[in-house]
Order: C-alpha cells, then structure tokens, then sequence
C-alpha cells in the first residue's frame, strides 16, 4: 500500500508557537533548518561548542547564538545538527544535563538513537524530520516557494504531540509544500545506510571505477574511459530522476536499450544481490555501526587512507583535466563550501 502523503494542510505551525527552538550545530542541515523556521516565524536559536567557526556566520544570519547546554535549556523543541559520530558524546555532555521534562529531541536521521548510541530519557520527545535533499537545497526550495520533501518518525511520544511538533517542523521548513511521509527510526535508518552503501555512493562509485579500470587495462585511453563510465552516467541518471527506469530506457537509443537488458544482469546479478542482501543484515544487526564507531574512535586511520587512495585514482586525475575542458560543467568548492558551515 502506498505511504499516506501529508500535505500543508495537515501540518500545523500552531504547535511550534510560543516554543523556542534550537538548532545544535549549524552545518548544511542545520542552517537550512534554522533560516527556513526563521523565515516561517518561529523563535529559533543556536547551539554551538565554544569556538565554533559557524558562530559568526550564524549571527550575521540574525541568530542568538548560546553555548550548546544553554541551548538546551533555553528551548522547547531541540535539533540535533551535529555529525552521527559526534552525537552521542554532544548529547551526553551538553544535552542530557540540561534536558527537562516535556522537551522534545528532533533529528534529521535516526542512526544515533536506532543503535543506542544516545538513550533518551522517556519523559521527552524523540522525533526525527528528515528532508530527502541536501541543506542547500531545502534553503533554496523554500526560497523560490517550494520545499523538499520530508519524512517524519516518531521514537517516543512523552507530551501527546509528539506528531504535531514533527509535521509542524516539516511544515516550517517548507516539506510539506511538497509532501511529508511518516516512517520509523528503523526505517529510515536501515534503508538510508543501505541505499548509501549498496547503491548511491558505494555501489554507484565502485562500478564506475571498475568500469574505467576495465577500458585502460584492455588499453583504451583514460579519457575515453572517463567520458563513457562516469561523465555519460549524470544524462542516464537524470533520465532515471524524471521518467523512471522505463523512461530512461524510452530516451536512449535502441543498441543502447538492448545492450541494457541484455549485459546490465551479467554485471549486476544474483551474486551483486546476495553481496547487497549481505550488507543490509550487517546495517540491520548493527555490525556496520560497531565498525563504524570503532574506526571512529580509532581515529578514522583505515577511513583517511581509504580516501587518499581514491583521490589519487587515476579516474580523478582524468576528470579533473577534462571538466577544464567543459564550461558548462560546474566547477564546485564542494569542500571549501562546507567548511564555511563548520
């Protein structure tokens, strides 16, 4: 059965009214949160950790900025903006000590709270809204009129409105302009990892490269391999955004429909499912996580020179010769831009 979509007019700002709300941590999410709920006139403050390079930025955005326990304390309803593998020690060390009875605690992705890495105390509210797009986006969208959309979870509902609060939150940040789908902790977090890791980045990343690899190893020039395993895949996959896989499939030419159908099962088969049914009980039992965390507080050792080694692939050394050769590509500071939001 398909997922009852909540539309604007099922969502309330009325239950964030006379409520002051904090945003703690003010990166892509969080500030998208904080402007949006900002502009749809609510009371929003700011909670960061002393230091803070997002402190200044966050006032000239017309925020009160307070430390992050006094956040706590000041606010009714609570969002939690920090990184996953910050959260848990946040929350122990700024949140707990300052969290009253009847508060509620919003996160934007349940993963912390799904595994036990936080434990909330019942008399609160634990809700989760989640826009299916990055913060950049749900600021934009909400400018031009629009909105992302949104899914909401309910963890614990201690106050009755629990609910309420979560597609008040949604309607505040512009979700429910365009639609708001009610899930679980579980849920959301369990598929969110898996669609990470099998399919958008992991799966995606790892057939691109493979295919590249394949081409220069049968001696094909490095460019002709980027051109057709990475930079043709943007067209293919936003055919696949607008139409469908059908639709895709409608728009491409027939050698190429064929050679879909027919070689795309040889490539992704029995065995790549087995492999992604394999990851998904390691989400599900909690094992990626406990890596996940150990490779954390190890000091992300293995991680760091996983993503060293990836940037001195020699895909990346190819893109980045020949997007100087397409100005219509855009040529992004994606890290530059997200340290400004730190």
């Amino acid at each position: 059965m398909p997922a009852k979509v909540y539309t604007e007019e099922e969502a309330d700002l009325k239950f964030l009214n006379g409520k002051t709300l904090a945003v703690v941590g003010y990166g892509s999410q969080g500030h998208a949160h904080a402007l949006n709920l900002k502009d749809s006139g609510c009371e929003v403050i700011i909670g960061l950790y002393e230091g803070s390079k997002s402190k200044s930025v966050a006032e000239e955005q017309g925020f009160k900025v307070l430390p992050t326990g006094e956040a706590v304390a000041t606010a009714d309803v609570i969002m939690i903006a920090v990184p996953d593998m910050k959260q848990a020690d946040v929350y122990e060390n700024d949140v707990a000590p300052n969290l009253a009875a009847g508060k509620t605690l919003l996160f934007t992705h349940g993963l912390s709270v799904h595994y036990g890495l936080i434990k909330p105390r019942e008399d609160v509210n634990v809700i989760m809204t989640a826009p299916k797009g990055p913060g950049h986006t749900v600021r934009s969208q909400y400018l031009e009129g629009k909105g992302v959309p949104s899914l909401i979870a309910i963890y614990q509902d201690a106050t009755g409105d629990a609910k309420d609060i979560a597609l008040g939150w949604a309607k505040g940040i512009g979700g429910a302009r365009a639609g708001v789908i009610e899930t679980t902790f579980k849920e959301e977090t369990e598929t969110d990892l898996f669609g990470e890791q099998a399919v958008l980045c992991g799966g995606a990343s790892a057939l691109v490269t493979a295919g590249f690899e394949t081409l220069v190893e049968a001696g094909y020039q490095p460019e002709m391999a980027y051109f057709e395993c990475l930079h043709e895949l943007k067209l293919i996959v936003d055919l696949m955004v607008e139409s469908g896989v059908s639709g895709m499939r409608f728009s491409i030419s027939e050698t190429a429909k064929y050679g879909d159908i027919t070689r795309g099962p040889r490539v992704i088969n029995k065995h790549s499912k087995k492999a992604m049914k394999e990851i998904l009980k390691e989400i599900q039992n909690g094992t990626f996580t406990k890596q996940w965390v150990e490779e954390y507080k190890g000091g992300l050792k293995n991680y760091n020179k996983m993503l060293e080694d990836g940037e001195k692939h020699q895909i990346e050394e190819t893109g980045k010769r020949l997007r100087d050769l397409m100005p219509w590509v855009p040529k992004k500071d994606i890290k530059g831009a997200q340290a400004s939001y730190s």
